[in-house]
């Protein structure tokens, strides 16, 4: 009788632990399926340079024509060795971008911190979101673009390319890089 009392109470601990580490695995596996974050592992992008392909993040998950995402386009300061008065977001004309920015709910943060902004214009017909500063961010460092309330495009992956206004006596648009972007159904 005490034997069977201890083989029941062994197995009952194993099957107890062997529950909870797979409810474990289960739930983190969840969690790495629904990360939307960075371009990833490209091999074919189309961009002529690796260090050209800038990091990214979506915050719900980039799920197709989901409205309210909020899109977070990162810029090493590796890439902005001048002072920048303007950033400039261009996509391609194909696939169609269906999606929508809302230009009341975009940023600049620089340390968390956001900067003060002239004007936010979104031009559909040219493909391209301007962003003027109020004041000129200095070279040397890291920003984020912030899109919030955004309406997600269809299906697909885009290409968003950045370029600035350096902020120097003599302004010229420089090239800082592309951010691939996917929208995906998961």
């Amino acid at each position: 009788m005490n034997k069977i009392k201890t083989l029941a109470t062994g197995l009952s601990k194993r099957f107890m632990a062997t529950l909870a580490l797979s409810g474990c695995l289960i739930s983190g596996v969840q969690t790495l399926s629904l990360a939307n974050g960075n371009p990833g592992l490209v091999i074919f992008s189309g961009v002529e340079e690796r260090s050209d392909i800038l990091n990214y993040k979506l915050d719900f998950n980039g799920r197709p024509r989901f409205y309210g995402e909020r899109m977070r386009l990162r810029i090493s300061k590796k890439k902005l060795t001048q002072g920048v008065s303007k950033f400039f977001i261009s996509y391609l004309k194909d696939p169609e971008f269906d999606g929508k920015f809302n230009t009341n709910s975009v940023e600049v943060r620089v340390d968390g911190e956001s900067l003060p902004l002239r004007e936010v214009y979104w031009d559909k017909e040219s493909r391209v979101v301007e962003i003027d500063l109020e004041k000129p961010l200095e070279a040397g460092n890291s920003a984020e673009i912030v899109f919030s309330n955004v309406k997600n495009p269809s299906a697909g992956t885009y290409y968003l390319i950045g370029d600035v206004l350096t902020s120097g006596q003599i302004p010229l648009r420089v090239y800082i890089g592309t951010w691939i972007v996917s929208f995906s159904r998961t």
